[in-house]
């Protein structure tokens, strides 16, 4: 693409008062730091212009042009814009949709760059510039949609495999929970004789406990009878104590 940014010299009578002569004196300033390479000071002369004189078109349209060499493409797209508003001239207006599309190109807005460059051809239709930024400019926007429609059939097949793997997930889990349904069932058909038989055998260890204690029962009565029969006995000593 060329980078050429297109600038207008209006020239200005010289006829005109003194503070018009100031603005001129402003705005030439701002020519002369913008050839130098010195757009930030250039961007000062053109607005320092602008504050006295609003509608000048010259300042808008440069006050464009050192914007874009900041880099501050939004911005310069409103000075252009400001610049086509108040020019009456189709030439200019053409040359202001011009340097829109070079911002917009710029900020890889392909889609607005196109439609400025169209607007600036239906003004100025032998602009050759302007053809050849058009056809790069219709290129570029190709090669977005085909990444964008790429990047989105990446994105659909992640989402496919995230549902596919999601629903596989959710299969195995009805499937657990089938088996673990039917291995309930099948407990529930076998509980009735494993409770009869746990209830047995329950009854069963509380009958040989209750035997048990009564054996002890009965062992602690004949044990103590056997002290007390013992205790009533005493040992024959040599000497009484």
């Amino acid at each position: 693409m060329r980078r050429g940014v297109v600038i207008i010299a209006l020239l200005l009578l010289a006829a005109l008062s003194a503070p018009a002569q100031s603005v001129r004196s402003l705005v030439n300033g701002g020519n002369d730091l913008y050839e130098a390479q010195k757009y930030t000071d250039a961007e000062v002369n053109y607005r320092k212009a602008l504050d006295k004189e609003r509608d000048l078109v010259q300042g808008h349209f440069n006050l464009g042009n050192a914007l874009h060499k900041e880099g501050k493409f939004d911005e310069a797209v409103r000075e252009f814009g400001m610049a086509r508003e108040k020019s009456a001239a189709p030439e200019t207006k053409g040359h202001a949709w011009y340097n829109i599309g070079n911002s917009r190109m710029q900020e890889q807005k392909y889609q607005e760059a196109v439609d400025a460059y169209i607007k600036s051809l239906q003004l100025n239709p032998r602009d050759q510039e302007a053809k050849y930024n058009l056809s790069y400019a219709l290129e570029k926007l190709k090669q977005q949609q085909q990444q964008q429609n790429q990047q989105q059939k990446n994105q659909d097949k992640k989402d496919q495999k995230k549902d596919q793997k999601n629903q596989q997930n959710k299969d195995q889990q009805q499937k657990q929970d089938q088996q673990k349904q039917e291995q309930k069932k099948q407990d529930q058909q076998q509980n009735p004789q494993q409770t009869q038989k746990q209830q047995q055998e329950k009854q069963m260890s509380k009958a040989d406990a209750e035997r048990i204690l009564e054996v002890l029962k009965n062992n602690e009565k004949e044990v103590q009878k056997k002290l007390r029969v013992r205790q009533a006995v005493r040992p024959k000593t040599d000497k009484d104590w």
